[in-house]
């Protein structure tokens, strides 16, 4: 597990150096795990490969890596703020009574990772795509 120390858009540079040092094939031993304001505050959604839709992180990665065969995760954090202000509330902090939300979808998050590692890609999307965090 690693946490780029890039900002979120040029994340691609310490991908490449992660996957040269260990070796690893992208489409393989990668799975990556970023917010997304394209999806319901508290959704995840599993997928095997696909395009950046925009997120700029995503660019970088697919970019840097010549691949868009990375399965990722990809964390609902939207749509909650006014038009064009999207990086403002990406970069800002969550409101408190969104917490227990985030709380639980990180939680979604650790176990859709395991079932991937575990099962597979299409096991984690069948068990997690759709599903929406709650603050039971």
């Amino acid at each position: 597990m690693a946490k780029p120390e890039t900002y979120m858009n040029l994340s691609g540079m310490s991908v490449a150096e992660l996957v040269r040092e260990y070796e690893a094939k992208p489409e393989e031993d990668l799975v990556l795990l970023y917010d997304e304001l394209d999806l319901p505050f508290g959704t995840l959604r599993v997928r095997p490969r696909g395009r950046s839709a925009g997120h700029n992180g995503m660019q970088s990665v697919i970019g840097a890596l010549g691949t868009q065969e990375i399965t990722r995760v990809r964390l609902g954090i939207g749509p909650d703020y006014p038009v064009g202000d999207g990086a403002k509330y990406v970069l800002s902090p969550f409101k408190k009574a969104q917490l227990p939300v985030v709380d639980q979808m990180l939680d979604q998050a650790a176990n859709a990772v395991g079932v991937i590692l575990a099962e597979g890609v299409q096991a984690a999307m069948n068990r997690f795509n759709g599903k929406e965090a709650t603050s039971d």
